[in-house]
């Protein structure tokens, strides 16, 4: 039987499919718990420079799986209670991750699966892939983080009417809206997504991580505190091997050679 999520890694690039096609890669238990401990382990694994998060078949993820909710054993909101909490853990592991993350959008993407890809650094949509909020349209409220990123993205009255209308968002607008980083041709998504991360191969890592921490917590920090964030972290990079090697490029002028990505 194969697993509920697949992970391929490839030239320090990991490749995580979610893994459920005939439910259109929605959300069980088995599902989440899986995924939630590969993105623990990408987290920690130094071997890996950047991630790529799609799914098997028509669909990138459509969030949660209600026929395993309707039959759970206890209440739906119970059942509700137990998936949240596995996938919450997820999206902080992605959200906290030093390095990037990248939402290849093959297909549907809908609910959780909304979340998640709102959750990564980036996203490539395929064009004929379609973006819905879908909870609100099942009497459900957002979870995942997307409220948290949704309002950051396109704004507080545009979040809004995403949430209150719930109408499918084509590849075309969610462009236009920023909800996506860039929109290719069908099936081209993932591959995108690794020449993104072979792109950056010989930027600094530790330069990203930090850019990456400070604009995430830019939002809910006071300028002063912000301003000592940021004077701590560029402290620390100017005296990583990076730093003094993007100096010493400088100076000699020539091209910084970063830290090999593996």
């Amino acid at each position: 039987m194969e697993k509920p999520v697949k992970l391929v890694k490839n030239k320090g690039i990991a490749l995580v499919n979610l893994n459920r096609p005939k439910s259109y890669n929605s959300f069980n238990r088995d599902l989440l718990e899986l995924f939630s401990d590969i993105v623990t382990d990408l987290y920690m694994d130094d071997s890996v420079a950047g991630v790529v998060i799609s799914g098997e078949g028509k669909a990138f993820c459509t969030g949660g799986d209600l026929k395993w909710i309707s039959e759970f054993d206890g209440s739906h909101g119970a059942a509700f209670h137990e998936l949240a909490g596995i996938f919450h853990k997820a999206i902080l592991e992605i959200r906290h991750m030093p390095k990037p993350v990248i939402a290849a959008i093959n297909g549907v993407t809908a609910g959780g699966g909304f979340s998640l890809a709102l959750a990564c650094d980036f996203r490539i949509i395929d064009a004929s892939a379609i973006l819905k909020q879908a909870y609100s349209s099942s009497g459900l409220s957002i979870d995942g983080g997307g409220t948290h990123t949704l309002p950051r993205l396109v704004g507080m009255a545009r979040a809004l009417e995403i949430a209150a209308f719930d109408k499918p968002i084509d590849s075309k607008k969610a462009y236009e809206w920023g909800l996506v980083t860039e929109v290719v041709k069908d099936g081209e998504s993932v591959k995108r997504a690794v020449e993104l991360i072979e792109g950056m191969k010989e930027m600094s890592l530790s330069s990203f991580a930090a850019s990456k921490k400070l604009i995430a917590d830019s939002f809910n920090t006071p300028l002063e505190v912000q301003l000592e964030k940021e004077r701590a972290l560029l402290a620390m990079c100017g005296d990583s091997p990076d730093g003094c090697e993007g100096i010493a490029a400088f100076l000699e002028k020539r091209r910084p050679v970063f830290r090999i990505w593996t």
